[in-house]
């Protein structure tokens, strides 16, 4: 994607803090101007909005509740009003919240798929709207690239976060087919880490463990998911597959959840 007489601008969503916020100051750093999407991190954002404020020429935080539908449809066109001109979407924002086959129901799917699944969705949509009207008005060659955060387990089962899995499996399907409705004007990537940041559910000395188990003998690190989300926005022959960045965890089998062993 290059546009040389414009900066690039990318939405990445949830990047006030943890992973999208890694992905974020990656992106800036590397020339991106960076809209911030938040729900409730108000603070962090601002400081995660200074920080790449520091990299590159341009950043602003933008408040988006993903469970609201119209909260959602607003958001790309808050930012294209802000910015002039949106070429990315990074999905980084993700609902994780625990439940199993026991303990299953309709609200935790229902609320799993609107912030997990829908959204994502909806803001390709977006993109692909708002580009489709640069070409209109004479962008010879205006294109945008989606890029969606998955999840290792997707290829490699177990029974733990049920609603969860089932949410980020929907975005998978979801990115194959809009890659193919989308083309030519916006391409649509997974990008897929395996562990890579700890949690209150785990001690350091237990994520340290888990992180090591992997062919590679580690699993991923932000900084190593970052890379490869620029890597998917930036190369124009990448659409519609995902890209596992997970040491091969993939490869593993593991009972469990890593947040339940």
């Amino acid at each position: 994607m290059s546009h040389p007489s414009q900066p690039r601008t990318v939405l990445v969503t949830g990047a006030a803090k943890r992973l999208g916020r890694s992905i974020a100051l990656a992106l800036a750093a590397g020339g991106w101007q960076v809209a911030v999407h938040y729900r409730s991190s108000q603070q962090d954002a601002i400081d995660t909005v200074a920080a790449c404020a520091r990299l590159t020429s341009a950043s602003a935080h933008f408040d988006a509740d993903f469970e609201d539908e119209a909260a959602v449809r607003g958001l790309l066109p808050r930012v294209v009003a802000h910015f002039g001109r949106v070429d990315a979407v990074v999905n980084s924002a993700s609902l994780f919240e625990h439940d199993n086959a026991a303990t299953f129901g309709f609200a935790a799917l229902e609320k799993h798929l609107r912030s997990n699944t829908a959204a994502p969705v909806l803001l390709a949509q977006a993109l692909h709207l708002h580009v489709a009207d640069r070409a209109a008005q004479g962008e010879a060659d205006a294109q945008g690239a989606v890029v969606n955060l998955l999840d290792q387990k997707l290829w490699n089962q177990n029974p733990d976060f049920v609603s969860y899995t089932l949410s980020k499996a929907a975005l998978e399907a979801a990115g194959n087919m809009l890659a193919i409705a989308l083309a030519p004007r916006v391409r649509v990537v997974g990008v897929a880490p395996g562990l890579t940041l700890t949690s209150h559910m785990l001690s350091d000395d237990k994520f340290a463990q888990l992180h090591a188990l992997s062919p590679l003998g580690r699993s991923s690190t932000a900084e190593d998911v970052a890379a490869t989300v620029k890597f998917a926005l930036e190369n124009r022959s990448i659409t519609g597959t995902t890209l596992l960045v997970d040491g091969g965890q993939h490869l593993m089998k593991f009972d469990r959840d890593f947040s339940m062993m």
